[in-house]
């Protein structure tokens, strides 16, 4: 009987921003101005990369990908924050939130799959030009953007499943705006909660950590092959191109490295939910400004394409 209790969970409440009740109006406006900038800034990139035929190269199908995975990963988050936002019944199905869960760790580990890629992509360019077309092959890229896709599906499924296979007892108050990992293993009891806490943590951050580890890799043989650059107009030229990809990396790492790796310790739940809109909101916001503003291949194609629909 005491079985059956513990698993008639079926639905959870995400507090969210209901810890913020003057200000919820603000955070819907200001969310939602930066979510459609999210939107429309990837939905050009595309649109750009589609259109203009000098942008047909592996470095451009990435970032399309790249664009790609932004605009899933901020629908599988944002629209159902701001719709909390608004309301006043903040509840979400069990499975509903499991579905949330999976897509939001894919789509977010696609992300850092394609970004360690396009580090790859750079290597290659700048340290191997001459053998470029034959290791970053149509064929070659399409299976690396697969592969990339793939890895973070395992990723999500075996996150997700893990975590939903948990008995959650007592409280079914989320106290965050997203179904996520550490306030969901708060609501779980049984004797196997932290192993598997431990496990899906090991999990995530080996997977970032390997990410990070490779493109700081890349980048070693990329500045030691700029170095060896005779003039300061090569070197130069050789890193404008990895320009705006090293900073999209600065910035996704960054923050999710507050959101990973960050101490345990006392953190009150006003802070936890702001530190937690830096990785869902703020990063993808910055993403389009960051590669069409630092790229200059890509802003000249842009300002192209507005003036020909003028």
């Amino acid at each position: 009987m005491q079985g059956a209790n513990l698993s008639a969970v079926t639905e959870f409440i995400l507090i969210g921003f209901s810890i913020f009740p003057h200000l919820q109006l603000m955070f819907f406006l200001l969310f939602l101005l930066m979510y459609l900038f999210t939107l429309l800034g990837n939905l050009f990139i595309m649109v750009t990369i589609w259109s203009e035929r000098s942008l047909h190269t592996p470095m451009y199908l990435f970032l399309c990908a790249l664009s790609i995975s932004e605009v899933l990963y901020t629908f599988a988050i944002i629209p159902r924050m701001l719709a909390d936002l608004l309301s006043t019944h903040h509840t979400i199905a069990l499975m509903a939130c499991a579905s949330q869960m999976f897509f939001s760790f894919t789509f977010g580990f696609t992300h850092s799959f394609l970004l360690t890629v396009m580090g790859y992509d750079r290597y290659v360019a700048i340290c191997h030009p001459l053998r470029y077309n034959v290791l970053m092959s149509p064929r070659g890229c399409a299976c690396l953007v697969a592969w990339s896709w793939a890895g973070a599906s395992i990723v999500g499924l075996v996150v997700t499943s893990a975590i939903f296979q948990l008995t959650f007892c007592g409280s079914n108050e989320i106290y965050h705006f997203v179904c996520h990992v550490k306030p969901l293993l708060k609501l779980a009891c049984g004797e196997n909660v932290f192993t598997l806490a431990m496990g899906v943590g090991l999990v995530c951050i080996t997977a970032l950590l390997a990410c990070c580890l490779l493109i700081l890799l890349s980048y070693a043989f990329i500045v030691a092959a700029i170095l060896r650059i005779p003039s300061a107009v090569g070197r130069h030229k050789a890193f404008s191109t990895c320009a705006s990809h090293l900073t999209m990396v600065v910035v996704h790492y960054g923050f999710a490295s507050v959101i990973y790796l960050k101490p345990k310790g006392p953190q009150s739940l006003e802070a936890d939910t702001l530190m937690g809109t830096t990785y869902t909101v703020l990063t993808p916001f910055l993403s389009p400004i960051i590669f069409s503003l630092r790229n200059k291949e890509l802003k000249k194609a842009m300002k192209k394409t507005i003036l020909n629909k003028l």
